[in-house]
């Protein structure tokens, strides 16, 4: 890997993670259409130097993520270390906290069981092009569901906000465990993890600013628990090399993370997924019938 190749994947990993269109699809199809074999290669190998590289990416986007929202982060934080001395919820800031976590277990439990085969298994351009267009047709399925008299009603039955949706503060636990559920699907190359959960939180009720808040204040957590873990691998014999590359990619990646999440807090204040799922689903389209041919 060069400097230019850790750079250009940095910008895509950290524009990616954020953005409802998979950053690990996207670091799967484009080695492949721009010719970088030896990345391609390096992908679905048992051990490589790629594997370094995604260390340094987690982490700085997961730096990243929590430099932008630290205040919610100080406040969440708090709130949950009171409830333990107090035993109770008593503020918003704690439930929000206690949910987080909840969401947080799932993935992260699969992630530590089953990411590294799934990688080596699924993280071929074909099939992460195939992903892609499947994930276009969930952020579809999940601005059409919110729409549904059924999710109106849910939103009603807990309360509502100024803009007529679900507040945060009303999911029960087992929502939240559902929405971690929901983000194993992430493990797949091409589904993204803030697009599904985006979706999950859509179809409880919430508006697209809480559901986009809530997947960006969920991602830092497991994203940086990823990097840690697989820290041996940027340390031991896969970092080898690449030292100097993994922290260019980390530096582009943790840069394009921030801009990226400080667009995205405001662009769903007023929009919607539809333009990232159209987005999918062409260019899901289109790679899988490049790499068919």
């Amino acid at each position: 890997m060069d400097y230019a190749q850790a750079i250009i994947l940095g910008l895509t990993q950290g524009i990616t993670e954020l953005f409802p269109v998979s950053s690990l699809g996207h670091s799967v199809i484009l080695p492949k259409l721009l010719g970088w074999d030896n990345i391609v290669a390096a992908q679905s190998a048992q051990e490589s130097f790629f594997l370094a590289f995604l260390v340094g990416m987690d982490v700085a986007t997961a730096l990243a993520l929590a430099a932008y929202f630290w205040r919610d982060w100080v406040r969440i934080i708090g709130g949950v270390l009171g409830s333990l001395r107090t035993r109770r919820i008593e503020t918003s800031d704690a439930r929000l906290g206690w949910l987080l976590i909840v969401a947080t277990i799932p993935a992260g439990i699969m992630g530590l069981l089953f990411e590294h085969a799934f990688r080596t298994v699924f993280a071929k351009p074909l099939l992460a092009a195939g992903f892609l267009f499947v994930n276009g047709l969930i952020l579809l399925a999940g601005e059409l569901l919110r729409r549904r008299a059924e999710v109106r009603a849910v939103a009603a039955a807990h309360g509502l906000n100024p803009s007529g949706s679900r507040r945060l503060d009303t999911f029960e636990f087992r929502e939240a465990g559902v929405i971690g559920l929901f983000q194993i699907g992430a493990l797949l190359a091409g589904i993204s993890r803030s697009g599904i959960t985006m979706v999950a939180g859509l179809v409880r009720g919430l508006d697209h600013e809480d559901a986009a808040r809530f997947s960006f204040l969920l991602a830092t957590p497991i994203i940086l628990a990823a990097g840690i873990y697989k820290l041996p691998d940027l340390l031991g014999p896969n970092g080898h090399g690449v030292l100097g590359q993994v922290f260019a990619g980390s530096i582009a990646a943790g840069i394009a993370a921030y801009l990226s999440v400080r667009f995205l807090s405001g662009y769903f204040t007023t929009r919607t997924l539809t333009p990232f799922a159209i987005y999918c689903l062409v260019a899901g389209a289109a790679a899988a019938v490049r790499f068919a041919l």
